[in-house]
């Protein structure tokens, strides 16, 4: 599973949980793309089962990149703790996902293959996603131009 191989601290806090992606929402490499629509955390092993389930619906073709990185320590005490004595030890990883954040980018496969498979991936994610190709940011792209030619 994917985890820092070092940090400068050890814990961290929570932080907030809101707001919307402003790097990494466009498709860069891939020809699809698996969109989170909501802010959350992905800890490690939902990205691993992601990954799993894409390369094993792909069938050794294609190409996959994850633009995730659980980067985030989150700590837990045990059960039955009395309050105070410090925080918990880091039980887990967690990527912090904001809206509109590619979260896995596929290419090299056809449509139906690579919509099945972020389909696949899509059901080990803890926030809401959808699927994107890159023509909707290039539709996009042109609309915003030519809006900004007619003004």
């Amino acid at each position: 599973m994917l985890q820092p191989k070092r940090v400068k601290f050890r814990k961290v806090m929570r932080g907030h949980r809101r707001g919307i992606a402003t790097a990494g929402t466009v498709i860069q490499e891939g020809d699809w793309g698996l969109k989170a629509l909501e802010t959350g955390w992905i800890s490690s092993r939902q990205i691993e089962a992601a990954r799993r389930a894409i390369v094993r619906s792909l069938r050794r073709g294609g190409k996959v990149w994850i633009r995730i990185f659980p980067d985030k320590p989150i700590t837990h005490k045990p059960l039955e703790v009395r309050m105070g004595s410090g925080k918990g030890n880091v039980e887990a990883w967690v990527a912090v996902v904001k809206r509109g954040r590619i979260m896995f980018e596929i290419a090299g496969v056809g449509d139906d293959v690579a919509r099945e498979a972020l389909r696949l991936a899509a059901r080990k994610m803890s926030v809401s996603t959808s699927i994107v190709g890159r023509s909707d940011f290039l539709m996009a792209r042109a609309t915003s131009s030519v809006a900004a030619a007619v003004r």
